[in-house]
């Protein structure tokens, strides 16, 4: 879906749904009281939002497997698959699996650690386990109170915030924020902004471009996405020194036909641009146009180096500290 503008102004529209939001809010509530939450065996390491739309969830997520492997565990990522039809469990297959069937963040997922989509989050960290995970790492499912979690990563937006501070429909937030920081362990604030008050470990961090073997310094370019800010991202290519000329924005987990994507291709032909996107989106590109679309890759840089999370992990993880 694609936000819309009223999420960050209190004005008519949101006091109007303001009703509706309060019922979103009271069912979550009750359906988090009637949970028995599925208790794994090995570490269950969440990171979620209070709002919807992208936040740098699956960049935080990817940073933390990493960070996982690097200790000499062996960690599977489970999510639910939005945006593709697979019910799961389903361990996804790089070779078979499209994004129509898994979604496109679990193929981002699936190139860093074994991938399992799951609607039921409580069968697919069971399946993780079975398969051998030693510790799992969950994109998203914050507010699913179907499983426990042993560290729960809050990630929040530094410009956007939360927005005009009401609940879907009327607002951005899943939740209320009072009651979603009070079951966090850490907050992760991605860019620049004022943190909200948390009773917690605050950690900073921002989202940047990973290129290797090619620069869009003085380029001029067509830049297109399908998340939930598109012009963060136009602002992170002009950030590497392109000139962009012409941008297309679609929403968060858009699904590409043919013609769309041969349309820009076009556009950007005639005016001699180079054409870009997230990785998010080229893993829902036709294979003719590698070599025709470049991905822009985004990583983690964590204002303290790292040490912030590292001391999480400590804590998450038995003996490790």
């Amino acid at each position: 879906m694609r936000p819309p503008r009223f999420w960050q102004e209190d004005g008519a529209a949101a006091r109007l749904l303001a009703p509706a939001g309060a019922l979103y809010a009271l069912a979550g509530r009750a359906r988090a009281g009637l949970a028995r939450p599925y208790r794994a065996p090995v570490p269950v390491l969440c990171v979620g939002n209070l709002t919807m739309g992208g936040t740098g969830k699956t960049p935080v997520a990817i940073d933390l497997i990493e960070r996982l492997r690097a200790r000499g565990l062996a960690v599977h990522a489970v999510t639910r698959g939005y945006g593709g039809t697979e019910r799961g469990p389903h361990r996804v297959d790089l070779r078979a699996d499209g994004a129509g069937r898994v979604g496109d963040e679990p193929l981002l997922l699936a190139a860093h650690a074994p991938t399992w989509v799951a609607r039921d989050r409580a069968a697919g960290l069971r399946a993780a386990v079975a398969a051998g995970a030693q510790a799992a790492v969950t994109d998203d499912g914050f507010q699913n109170p179907g499983f426990a979690k042993t560290l729960s990563l809050v990630v929040i937006d530094g410009e956007t915030g939360f927005g005009n501070g009401r609940v879907f429909p009327a607002g951005p937030l899943r939740e209320p924020v009072a009651r979603g920081l009070a079951r966090a362990d850490a907050m992760v604030l991605m860019g620049a902004g004022e943190a909200p008050p948390f009773d917690g470990p605050a950690l900073r961090a921002a989202l940047e471009p990973r290129l290797s073997g090619i620069s869009l310094a003085g380029a001029r370019v067509l830049a297109f996405a399908g998340i939930g800010r598109p012009e963060k991202f136009f602002e992170t290519v002009r950030g590497m020194g392109a000139e962009v000329v012409d941008t297309e924005s679609f929403p968060d987990h858009h699904a590409y036909t043919g013609a769309m994507v041969n349309r820009l291709l076009a556009r950007a032909r005639e005016r001699d641009l180079t054409v870009v996107t997230t990785e998010k989106d080229m893993v829902k590109m036709p294979p003719s146009t590698r070599g025709r679309i470049w991905p822009v890759p985004v990583g983690v840089v964590w204002a303290d180096g790292g040490a912030g999370v590292e001391r999480l992990l400590d804590r998450a993880l038995p003996g490790a500290a």
